[in-house]
């Protein structure tokens, strides 16, 4: 008997969860082709920079610690 509450409260918690979900997702707003290009090239630019920042910083510290460990 207690399996059959579980089962109707769970479709009773889909029906307002769903509508919910579809008024929140219709409050986003959601950004235009120009826009998203932009902060897709804006992304994959500072990526690229932070990447080659952090291999220099590497390459340094490891000739570092080989002159001193030598």
């Amino acid at each position: 008997m207690a399996e059959n509450n579980t089962s109707v409260q769970t479709q009773e918690n889909k029906t307002p969860f769903s509508k919910s979900l579809k008024s929140e997702f219709s409050k986003i707003i959601w950004p235009g082709k120009e826009e998203l290009t932009r902060q897709t090239i804006a992304v994959v630019c500072i990526s690229v920079v932070m990447g080659a920042l952090i291999a220099l910083i590497d390459l340094a510290l490891g000739y570092g610690i080989d002159f001193l460990v030598k």
